[in-house]
């Protein structure tokens, strides 16, 4: 059997939704602040962090799309999310290779100054979603996106104040990379945990 449309409670179902629509809100937020600090301050880990950011939001959409639906919809949903997730980290890491060549020095102190209040919304959102992640794979998934949010969040904090006090951009470059690659890593275990889900429905 495919789906055994099994639905959590309606009371489960509100909980997830006002977490996944704050969680939403917050992201493209701070997307559209972080991309366009990073492009003024020539950034590259604050504008991979927004960028992650926006896939965050997406995913956040996904998963209160597949709230009322069955275990099979709920699978796929967080797979599809995995696939984003998985193209974003691998973007990331060719922009960084990109900018090696053609970069210039960011900024630190914008880095600074807008990873912290990023990091504070993530850290919020974690905490929202860390009552609903072991319920279901789709908001394990949300869950997992978030807790990279909040490793790139601190690892762009830390590159900035290394830019600050040396004045050298290749911390910012090896943020750009570090995040791409965990983001790469996050990926991979939604989509395992996709399968396994899909692999239960089959054999239930």
């Amino acid at each position: 059997m495919s789906d055994c449309g099994c639905k959590p409670a309606p009371v489960e179902t509100d909980a997830q939704r006002r977490v996944l629509l704050w969680a939403l809100a917050l992201n493209a937020a701070m997307f559209a602040i972080e991309v366009s600090a990073g492009m003024i301050a020539h950034s590259t880990g604050l504008i991979a962090d927004g960028l992650d950011m926006l896939s965050d939001a997406c995913v956040y959409a996904i998963a209160i799309a597949a709230i009322d639906r069955g275990t099979g919809f709920k699978a796929n949903a967080a797979a599809f999310s995995g696939i984003m997730l998985l193209g974003l980290g691998l973007g990331l890491i060719a922009d960084v290779l990109r900018r090696i060549y053609f970069g210039s020095t960011p900024e630190g102190f914008w880095m600074i100054a807008i990873s912290i209040p990023a990091l504070a919304v993530n850290v919020i959102v974690l905490r929202l979603l860390a009552r609903q992640r072991s319920r279901e794979v789709h908001m394990r998934a949300a869950w997992i996106f978030t807790r990279a949010d909040v490793v790139a969040n601190t690892a762009v904090v830390l590159s900035g104040m290394a830019v600050l006090t040396t004045g050298i951009r290749y911390f910012d470059l090896a943020v750009g990379a570090g995040i791409g690659a965990y983001v790469v890593r996050e990926a991979l275990e939604i989509l395992g945990a996709a399968r396994q889900e899909k692999t239960a429905n089959r054999s239930a």
